[in-house]
């Protein structure tokens, strides 16, 4: 399940914003100094965690564009908590682009706030931080202009990360990457055992909250857009199982996998096996829309529990009895029973670049090699999954990134493995989901595409 994208908090609100603004910035600092937000905002005291939380996601948004700044008004580096601290301020003060979130405070309250959250954070340094700060208000159109000559302040990724994606899409580089400076939408997957996205709709509407069908064939008429986002628990039925939160390019890996129904062996159910399981949205997907008997995997035992929280929310673990179990999907001598499947989703680890407008962090954390590292797990898991796969079965390999490499070079790569005539490539399969308006041209998202994350999805029949 997806987490709401964190509002922002008003101004005025408790806690002070200083208090934010010094956690924010221990958030900056960490994240560029290698960890990332999940392990960071859980030691966050929970009255300030929610505030701290969508300042964090915005300031990182942003953070080259402040990184650029800070080097132009103050081109020595200050130590790591002072810099950590200017660059919050900065990305905070941000002029945005008329199509995204706007500066969540005015500029005297946020640099007033900020030279408090100094003395409270490093004293000697609040005079230096409110010197910068008040030079950059000073001189803004100018550090603006000057910034947009830096790709990293310009696009607001690292220099390697634009890199990549001019090159993997030399005709819709710029939008991929303004994308990622977005807001996501909210939206809700609808339980199909329990409901529609239509009637969903119009229950929202009675409480006076807009939201609106997604129309898009590949959604199945399940897929809601919040028009403003919410807490879960303010949503009706959430608790009871109704509807899950999850991105319209996620909720299209069930549909693509089961489309035109699934055989089975004489008896049984089809086996379907969930090869990276964890969080469970896909999982819990898949049981929502067919009775089959399912087994989901995952290495990471904890985050398996998740899967099992979400299927106990869903209410199908009792329906549909689905195995969880903890394991490498690559070595399946250690937990294969030695029946084929029928289909196999394979949600395959990746950098995550297409789903950085949600997690920000992403983009300062991942290194050029990770591309390269991963690529080759997810050809690890390809060669030991796909022996598994009965003949006639159907294989789904997804990734949540807009890297070729990790998409349709990987397929590419794995079919020219096979021997000739042993497999092909539906052409159903969307291949690569860009998060923009201006899509790619084999997506086929169409009228959907800013509505949802990058993906790449290619769906593979056994001969």
């Amino acid at each position: 399940m997806s987490a709401a994208p964190p509002a922002l908090p008003a101004t005025g609100a408790s806690p002070p914003l200083a208090r934010l603004l010094e956690h924010t910035a221990d958030a900056v600092q960490a994240v560029r100094g290698g960890r990332s937000l999940n392990d960071i905002l859980p030691r966050v005291p929970p009255e300030l965690r929610p505030g701290v939380q969508a300042l964090s996601f915005h300031a990182l948004r942003w953070l080259g564009s402040a990184i650029e700044a800070r080097a132009q008004l103050a081109p020595k580096t200050p130590p790591p908590a002072v810099d950590a601290l200017l660059l919050t301020a900065l990305a905070l003060l941000w002029p945005t682009p008329p199509d995204a979130e706007p500066p969540p405070y005015a500029e005297h309250t946020l640099v007033d706030q900020a030279v408090a959250a100094a003395r409270l954070r490093t004293p000697a340094a609040a005079a230096f931080v409110n010197a910068v700060l008040r030079r950059f208000l000073r001189e803004k159109t100018a550090v603006v202009q000057a910034v947009q000559h830096a790709p990293v302040g310009a696009f607001n990724h690292p220099l390697w990360w634009i890199e990549r994606v001019k090159r993997d899409w030399p005709q819709h580089w710029q939008a991929v990457l303004n994308a990622a400076n977005r807001r996501p939408p909210m939206t809700l997957r609808i339980n199909a055992r329990r409901g529609t996205g239509a009637a969903y709709v119009q229950r929202l509407a009675a409480l006076l909250r807009d939201a609106s069908l997604i129309d898009d064939a590949g959604l199945g008429g399940q897929a809601v857009v919040l028009h403003k986002p919410c807490p879960v628990q303010q949503l009706p039925g959430f608790a009871e199982g109704e509807l899950s939160v999850q991105d319209a390019a996620a909720q299209r890996a069930a549909r693509l996998l089961l489309q035109g129904g699934l055989l089975a062996a004489a008896g049984g159910k089809p086996r379907v096996l969930d090869a990276c399981a964890a969080p469970g949205g896909k999982t819990a997907h898949l049981l929502e829309l067919a009775d089959v008997d399912l087994l989901a995997l995952d290495s990471d035992p904890l985050r398996l529990a998740r899967v099992q929280d979400t299927l106990n929310r869903l209410q199908l673990q009792a329906t549909s009895n689905p195995q969880l179990r903890a394991a490498d999907a690559r070595q399946p001598a250690t937990w294969w029973d030695g029946r084929p499947f029928d289909a196999i989703l394979l949600d395959a680890p990746c950098t995550a670049s297409g789903i950085v407008r949600r997690h920000p962090d992403v983009r300062w954390l991942r290194r050029s090699e990770d591309i390269h590292t991963l690529a080759r797990i997810q050809a690890e898991l390809l060669a030991a999954l796909w022996p598994l796969l009965a003949p006639g079965g159907r294989l789904l390999y997804a990734t949540c990134s807009v890297f070729v490499p990790e998409g349709q070079g990987q397929i590419d790569a794995f079919m020219q493995r096979l021997p000739p005539g042993s497999a092909r490539v539906d052409p159903a399969s969307p291949g690569h989901l860009l998060p923009s308006h201006d899509n790619a041209p084999q997506a086929s998202a169409g009228r959907s595409a800013a509505l949802q994350d990058g993906f790449f999805y290619a769906l593979i029949h056994k001969l």
